[in-house]
């Protein structure tokens, strides 16, 4: 694991209600309060995600009431590339958090539908991209942090200091077809691990509009034979970068 990243990795706390002013049972507080239950909003994933399929198991009421993930229906024949896919939502040091409402729901997915989500929920992404091709053959998790977030992440302050310092110069045009660039791409072969503070900071990557950024991202997953990504999500807020642990 990149000694510049601390562990991200999340602990399953998908809380379905928000309670507040709860002081006692049975919906009242010692002195006689009322307790407000917020029943947080919902999406299915049928909803959320049209043209994938999911599997009827674990779609039926026992699945849903153990909390089981939704699965695509081409896990049920093929397991080798699975991915936890939660667009939604930020885990950064086990704690949860909605990036909108309602979120997403997380669903676990082969990596064809996977890259059908998510190489146009990225290219319809119109803010500033640092990403980094993961190690193929050692990554479990592949997720979007927002600038705001960097030392929320757990980032150390020279690699913050560098990924900022790409995303200021990302200028220019998209070296496939000429529209503004809004991506820096770098290979694996370019940058090995994220400890290699200075190859951030130099090395020359590939500069994309969104929609080859998109490519690139997506084509650089479905070269991984087999994979299980506990972890990817979208991107948000105004810029960021897409990171990588082992």
């Amino acid at each position: 694991m990149p000694t510049n990243l601390r562990s991200n990795l999340h602990h399953d706390s998908r809380s379905r209600f928000a309670l507040t002013n709860l002081r006692g049972v049975n919906g009242r507080g010692a002195r006689g309060e009322s307790a407000t239950i917020t029943v947080m909003p919902k999406v299915s994933p049928e909803q959320a995600y049209p043209g994938v399929a999911f599997q009827r198991r674990t779609r039926r009421w026992f699945a849903r009431w153990s909390r089981a993930l939704p699965e695509c229906e081409h896990l049920a024949t093929d397991n080798q590339w699975m991915a936890l896919y939660s667009p939604d939502t930020l885990y950064l040091r086990g704690k949860s958090s909605a990036l909108r409402t309602p979120p997403r729901p997380e669903v676990s997915i082969c990596r064809a539908c996977l890259l059908g989500l998510l190489e146009k929920e990225l290219a319809a992404y119109t803010g500033r991209v640092v990403a980094f091709q993961p190690d193929g053959e050692t990554f479990s998790q592949y997720f979007f942090v927002s600038r705001e977030d960097f030392d929320a992440a757990g980032l150390e302050d020279d690699l913050v200091a560098a990924i900022g310092a790409r995303l200021d110069a990302l200028t220019g045009t998209c070296e496939e077809c000429g529209n503004a660039a809004r991506w820096l791409w770098l290979p694996h072969s370019e940058v090995h691990t994220l400890d290699e503070t200075a190859l951030v900071r130099e090395a020359p990557g590939r500069v994309l509009c969104a929609r080859h950024g998109a490519k690139a991202l997506c084509r650089a997953l479905e070269a991984v034979e087999e994979a299980n990504l506990f972890y990817i999500n979208a991107p948000y807020a105004e810029a960021g970068a897409y990171v990588w642990i082992a």
